[in-house]
């Protein structure tokens, strides 16, 4: 599993890469731009072929490779790779489900809880929160905050979070998640700003 540490470097990184690719997108040199997106593209190709050749062998592998594989899905760091390319094992609804099983026992503590009403072909997830907090609205805010950064821990993929009475729908960017098409044509600086420190 991925430290603290790992994590930390891991977001500088992507930080670090969505300054550059939005330096890409600047280039006023349309040859050179378009050779730099091909650069990213053949690079993002060939990684993406051989992880999945590299999954392609541990599926065959039987029990003790779906076990790798599984474990690689939890890790943090190895879980965003693997959804980056399209190679992670549990599909959104899956994931989000099990962000907020990990966070029931807390929001119980405090005498809420969430239920999960749909997630949109657009992967924006609908939730309503029960409960007896609703005299306390900074204890909601908090639950709220604390449903929001499950979800994104474990499906950084989701698009927005729609919390059933909130005005709004708000999704802080996550741990530097960027699908492979916003990498390969140019567009993911959307997908990066604003991930956290």
């Amino acid at each position: 599993m991925a430290t603290t540490a790992q994590s930390t470097e891991f977001r500088t990184t992507m930080r670090q890469l969505d300054e550059l690719l939005q330096d890409v997108e600047t280039i006023s040199d349309p040859a050179a731009r378009a050779k730099t997106g091909r650069i990213i593209q053949g690079l993002m190709e060939f990684h993406g072929a051989g992880l999945n050749a590299i999954f392609e062998r541990l599926a065959r592998a039987g029990e003790a490779g779906r076990s790798v594989i599984d474990e690689l899905a939890r890790d943090e760091l190895a879980g965003n790779l693997l959804l980056l390319y399209g190679l992670h094992p549990l599909d959104l609804e899956t994931r989000v489900k099990a962000a907020l099983e990990k966070v029931r026992p807390y929001l119980a503590s405090h005498g809420g809880n969430v239920e999960l009403l749909g997630i949109s072909e657009e992967g924006v997830v609908h939730l309503a929160m029960r409960g007896s907090c609703h005299g306390c609205p900074s204890s909601a805010v908090t639950m709220k905050t604390s449903i929001e950064q499950a979800i994104y821990d474990n499906a950084p993929d989701v698009s927005a979070i729609q919390v059933d009475g909130a005005t709004e729908a708000q999704k802080p960017a996550p741990a530097g998640f960027v699908p492979v098409e916003m990498l390969i044509h140019g567009s993911a600086k959307n997908h990066l700003q604003g991930v956290p420190s």
